[in-house]
């Protein structure tokens, strides 16, 4: 076992948890792509040091990948060495290091807008004549805290306006191998239900208006998607991450409120989160809303 590659061993870390999402198996297929082409992919894990490790990490660098992208490829590594340690063929795990100590982490950190940002940014919005028309999918962005999957997601079946209620229990996804494909919330703890603001329930009660004589397009078994393309297709994250884009750079051209320097569909529900942690609200309601699998991911917006 000890001669094993390390290609070999990260093959079989892989092969014993084979229920996994399509991300995640394209990624997987990635890193095993970086290791086949390096030359620690073909060392036996027997002789890989703490200093081979560090080595491949700067190597990644050099590369151009980003310093989450070698972390996360870190993480698995780490992994698959510590499977190793515990079937007893090696005794210490080269991966075992904080990757910040040998990279500079240059992660641009994630910050909510202020109330200010989101006042100037949500005028700025309606009254944009190209953007405009997403003013309804940001008001509710902003009001639910949805992952822009669980929003592209959205049903008919899903909304409740009497009771003003969401339902969320699945998310609409698309890759170029696959096309679209619908998923179950990343955890259990993703299944829940999100009670409406008033001005939530305006906005999907116009976005319910604006799509009565769209086509029914079923995925599924999923049928009636809120948000639908030109083509009548349920639009998807790449959609809104482009549309984003071009309002941010329209925005900080024309406006003197600047935008932080991460702005995606994602910083608007973590400006929801950081909203009602500011409120006061408890924090297991929060974790609830907001879906998350671990208190301490809702704490830290405290």
């Amino acid at each position: 076992g000890k001669k094993m590659t390390v290609c070999q061993l990260y093959a079989k870390q892989i092969r014993h948890r084979g229920n996994v999402r399509y991300n995640t198996k394209n990624g997987r297929k990635r890193l095993m792509k970086l290791l086949e082409e390096d030359k620690l992919g073909g060392c036996p894990i027997d002789s890989v040091k703490l200093s081979d490790a560090k080595e491949w990490a700067l190597r990644m660098k050099d590369k151009g990948y980003s310093f989450k992208t070698i972390n996360n490829h870190k993480r698995s590594l780490k992994a698959a060495f510590y499977t190793a340690i515990q079937d007893d063929c090696i005794r210490k795990n080269p991966f075992d290091f904080q990757l910040n100590t040998v990279l500079e982490d240059n992660t641009e950190p994630k910050v909510p807008l202020s109330p200010t940002q989101e006042a100037s940014f949500l005028s700025f919005v309606q009254s944009d004549k190209v953007y405009q028309k997403y003013y309804d999918e940001i008001i509710i962005l902003l009001g639910t805290g949805l992952r822009i999957s669980e929003l592209c997601g959205l049903t008919e079946a899903d909304i409740d306006l009497d009771k003003q209620l969401i339902n969320v229990d699945h998310q609409l996804l698309k890759i170029a191998d696959v096309g679209y494909y619908v998923e179950t919330p990343k955890t259990k703890s993703g299944n829940r239900v999100i009670p409406m603001s008033e001005k939530v329930l305006e906005a999907l009660q116009r976005v319910l208006n604006k799509r009565k004589y769209a086509q029914p397009v079923i995925l599924e078994g999923y049928t009636k998607f809120l948000f639908l393309n030109r083509n009548g297709l349920p639009k998807v994250a790449v959609n809104y991450e482009s549309m984003f884009r071009g309002l941010v750079r329209k925005y900080n051209k024309t406006q003197k409120v600047a935008l932080p320097k991460v702005m995606t569909p994602h910083t608007l529900r973590h400006t929801f989160c950081t909203t009602l942690a500011n409120a006061g609200m408890n924090p297991k309601a929060l974790q609830y809303i907001m879906g998350h699998s671990n208190l301490n991911m809702t704490l830290n917006y405290y």
